[in-house]
């Protein structure tokens, strides 16, 4: 998730410490940083070109029943709107603005939902109604009144977050107070017995100290029976390489018919030496909080006030674990957080706001398609969810999916609590529009499956516990995609060889989620994109131009229905570890009011857009291809993507990844089953963009690409002899018919 000002990186996960670097997306203010230039070599684009000797041949099959995916540009290849500021909306909802973020050619536009991922309840109209109306405060629901259009999008912090903060960094609020449990986890909203949703939290003392005692500070509503545990292992909280060891019960760890109250308790005689400690609640008191017992949610969870973990000295008093200066501040992460909150807690800074539904629908950047509209579910309520929904459809705006919630694993929610709520929220949606596609989880960028603690049958795969939760629920129609983030590179460590395994990685994790149970019949989706979960240097050289073509193609080919390159909107440079950079498509002022110039993704965005596929025209059809180019490693150098277009056209878009050398190739169309073997026939529109076209001057503020030219286009005559040149690191698309084969009408 693009992130204004604050941001958590893919490869952090830690209970309230961020070491992100540069943040994820729009900053506050949008503003352009000056610093001195900074140019790796590794991203040098002088280097002389030269061509391979010989042409290779490159293969398509396009028997028929070959194909290995079908799709339409116009729902298949999107982009992403995420948070900006007050003065960002007003200045990126402009004509000419929002013509230069179309140019790019992307169809569809995700809307990304940042206030979940900073653990803020998100108000899509400030017009509804409190549970608690006296007090404003409680449970929000947006009323589906058509008022006044709806232009932003406002955050509110979360009270009831307490101390915990579950791995990104939330939004502050003046009225913090104590941790409680998400009430829509409870048995009175599951149906469920709240042992099969024990709320948790884990205490992590950032580096192993002795442990045998615990002082809770319990509020209302208080756990009644719970254990006190401790990690045998590490990494306990790191689900993005999974955990490595298992939770034990203290010896003494185990409480049952307790009173509430502040406590101190004797875990074991000898201290244990661990860095993670957790407190698992099955059973509460369901008496109720501060707020009152007008509102059952209220009086249902679990509640504390501060825990605090140490030992127990020779009088067998409490003795809290001391931090020495300079070490890490113990942190905490929860399983879940109410999302009560009042009006006081609003975020009305202007620095960090959404679109309003009613600006992004008639702006015109939705393209006059429908869009993928997200709600907010681990900070919020099935009612407000389904309020929102009707208020967007009564206005006639028309959406093509709803994703449900952000990020959970980033909170380190479990799938059974996920797929719970996820449950309640499809009911109350469905009831408003039956047809609506649900889906989720919106996982955060990852390359391998998202593993936590094992279960009691042993599961850790969090995407196979969760659809087996649907599954054993029967529910599993109400999942009709699966989304997830797709940032596969570390921003410091990327080189020009990184290049090469962008394939592979976007295939892997489409097979990780088909193998961890997810039906051959749901679409998986990439919802939001880029080249790492913070901002890099290579995102505006030519290596990201050619890491999207790959990205993009082996994404189809490995059966992707939606790719969502993020973000449309123009955002401002800064420094990074590995160079001056931009998120956008655009090189803008510091205004962005007037777009400068253009970065490497928005002309690979044109070639994908415009060159290899056609919108607004249909179904288009993928078929295998391949070349045999590779390096003295056995790196594949030059790849290839071929789809049959329903303008009668083979359009075959080739990456040559070789950043020295430009290679020469013959194509041929093969049909195993009539075994003819055919040619481009006719005219043939090649268009090339790479390094001799645009080349990325790091030079502080004045940043920018010299020269920054379009896609060449030339035409060049095809029969069997053809031989088409590749330039060196760059992208091109050849596009043309193909002489008649037997089997051709098939095709058609």
């Amino acid at each position: 998730m693009l992130n204004a000002a604050n941001a958590v990186t893919r490869k952090v996960r830690r209970c309230g410490a961020w070491t992100g670097s540069v943040t994820r997306g729009a900053a506050t203010a949008i503003v352009i940083v000056a610093w001195l230039a900074h140019s790796p070599v590794v991203f040098s684009q002088s280097i002389a070109n030269s061509t391979s000797a010989q042409p290779s041949t490159v293969h398509v099959d396009v028997t028929p029943g070959h194909a290995i995916n079908s799709f339409d540009p116009d729902s298949a290849l999107g982009s992403s709107i995420d948070v900006l500021s007050r003065a960002g909306i007003d200045t990126v909802f402009t004509p000419h603005i929002i013509q230069e973020s179309l140019s790019a050619g992307w169809g569809p536009i995700s809307y990304r939902n940042n206030s979940e991922l900073r653990m803020a309840a998100w108000h899509w109209t400030e017009n509804g109604t409190w549970s608690d109306a006296a007090h404003k405060s409680g449970y929000f629901t947006g009323s589906t009144e058509l008022k006044e259009p709806i232009r932003y999008v406002l955050s509110y912090s979360l009270p009831h977050r307490g101390f915990s903060t579950s791995g990104d960094r939330p939004i502050m609020g003046p009225h913090l107070s104590y941790w409680k449990s998400n009430p829509y986890l409870t048995s009175k909203f599951t149906g469920e017995s709240d042992s099969l949703h024990p709320q948790w939290v884990v205490i992590d003392l950032e580096a192993e100290k002795p442990v045998n005692a615990i002082r809770i500070a319990w509020q209302d509503p208080y756990a009644t029976s719970y254990q006190v545990e401790y990690w045998a292992g590490k990494d306990a909280l790191d689900f993005d390489r999974a955990p490595q060891g298992d939770w034990k019960t203290f010896s003494s760890g185990i409480v049952r018919n307790a009173k509430g109250g502040t406590v101190s308790l004797k875990l074991s005689d000898a201290p244990v030496s661990a860095q993670y400690f957790r407190v698992s609640m099955t059973e509460s008191s369901n008496t109720c909080d501060e707020h009152g017992a007008d509102d059952i949610r209220n009086c249902v969870g679990y509640a504390i006030r501060a825990i605090h973990v140490g030992t127990v000295d020779s009088s067998g008093a409490f003795v809290e674990i001391q931090k020495n200066i300079g070490d890490r501040p113990t942190t905490y992460c929860s399983s879940s957080i109410d999302p009560w909150h009042s009006v006081g807690d609003v975020d009305a800074t202007g620095s960090y706001q959404h679109t309003g539904f009613d600006l992004l629908f008639t702006s015109g950047l939705t393209n006059n398609l429908p869009a993928m509209i997200p709600v907010t579910m681990l900070y919020g309520t099935p009612d407000d969810a389904a309020a929102e929904i009707a208020y967007i459809e009564k206005r006639g705006y028309p959406i093509s999916y709803v994703e449900m919630g952000e990020e959970p694993d980033g909170k380190h929610a479990l799938p059974e609590d996920y797929a719970a709520l996820y449950l309640q929220w499809a009911t109350a949606i469905h009831k408003v529009d039956p047809n609506l596609k649900l889906g989720g989880p919106v996982f955060e960028g990852v390359n391998e499956d998202i593993r936590v603690w094992p279960d009691a049958q042993g599961r850790t795969s969090w995407m196979g516990r969760f659809v087996d939760y649907l599954k054993a629920h029967h529910r599993l129609n109400d999942l009709a995609f699966v989304s997830f983030e797709h940032y596969p590179f570390e921003p410091c460590d990327i080189t020009w060889k990184s290049l090469y395994s962008e394939p592979t990685l976007v295939k892997h994790i489409l097979q990780v989620w088909r193998d961890d149970g997810v039906p051959k019949d749901v679409p998986l989706m990439i919802t939001e994109d880029h080249l790492a979960a913070s901002l890099t240097g290579p995102m505006t050289t030519i290596f990201a131009a050619l890491w999207l073509a790959d990205n993009v193609g082996a994404f189809f080919e490995a059966g992707g229905a939606l790719f969502t390159h993020s973000p449309i909107q123009p955002q401002g440079i800064q420094k990074t570890c590995l160079g001056w950079a931009s998120w956008s498509n655009f090189v803008t002022d510091n205004e962005i009011s007037q777009i400068r110039g253009y970065t490497s993704p928005y002309y690979a965005a044109r070639m994908i857009n415009q060159e290899w596929v056609q919108h607004r025209s249909g179904v288009h059809h993928m078929f295998p291809s391949s070349t045999d180019i590779k390096d003295s490693e056995g790196n594949l150098l030059v790849t290839s993507y071929a789809v049959y277009r329903p303008d009668d056209n083979w359009s075959l878009m080739l990456v040559n990844r070789d950043e020295t050398t430009a290679h020469s190739v013959r194509v041929v169309f093969d049909d195993a089953k009539t075994g003819q073997t055919v040619s481009f026939t006719g005219p043939v529109t090649l268009v090339t963009f790479g390094s001799e076209q645009y080349v990325w001057i790091n030079d502080g503020l004045n940043s920018r690409a010299d020269p920054d030219n379009p896609p060449v286009a030339s035409t060049i005559r095809g029969d069997t002899g053809s031989v088409f040149k590749l330039p060196k690191a760059s992208i091109t698309v050849l596009r043309s018919k193909i002489a008649p084969l037997k089997s051709y009408d098939q095709l058609r």
